[in-house]
């Protein structure tokens, strides 16, 4: 599934475009794990780390009025799945936290925190995945291109929020 269903005429999204969309981002069951479609389109200058690069790349060509449903593949996407990432920790670093399977937790790292999730508890220690929890999925990008400008354009951006960098995995709301 790698369409584009409506196409119009003006800019295409290239290198140097500011491009204000809608997207859903969607599991292949159609479980929806972000959008912006219930509020105001979201707007990005290609190539500022806002979007992930994958998601970038896909819509090179489109321009505005344009929608497509686009499936990555997971090293497009959150990356694969590492099992290097899944490490067992002693379960004396997390004094005083009621673990169990599922449980987010946080630990500091040199450029922030990174999150992991507790996959398994043993007597002395504790298997936490430091991978994304969308990593070695393949997801489908639904996006509708509501306007492309050049970057640094300032018109381009008075009524959408900025793009986040991350996608929660949660269920959007």
């Amino acid at each position: 599934m790698s369409g584009i269903i409506t196409t119009s005429a003006g800019q295409r999204i290239n290198q140097q475009s500011r491009v204000t969309l809608h997207f859903a981002v969607l599991l292949e069951s159609g479980e929806e794990i972000d959008t912006t479609r219930r509020g105001r389109p979201a707007t990005f200058d290609v190539g500022d780390g806002s979007l992930l690069v994958g998601f970038e790349k896909a819509l090179f060509g489109m321009r505005a009025g344009d929608d497509a449903q686009i499936l990555l593949e997971p090293a497009q996407a959150f990356g694969e799945h590492r099992r290097e990432n899944v490490q067992l920790l002693p379960r004396e670093r997390f004094a005083g936290v009621a673990l169990e399977p599922g449980l987010i937790v946080s630990f500091s790292a040199p450029d922030g925190e990174l999150p992991g999730v507790v996959l398994r508890l043993f007597e002395q220690t504790v298997e936490v995945d430091f991978n994304h929890p969308l990593a070695g999925r393949r997801v489908i990008f639904d996006v509708s291109i509501v306007e492309v400008t050049a970057a640094g354009d300032p018109a381009g951006d008075a009524d959408s929020d900025s793009v986040t960098a991350s996608a929660d995995p949660s269920p959007a709301d």
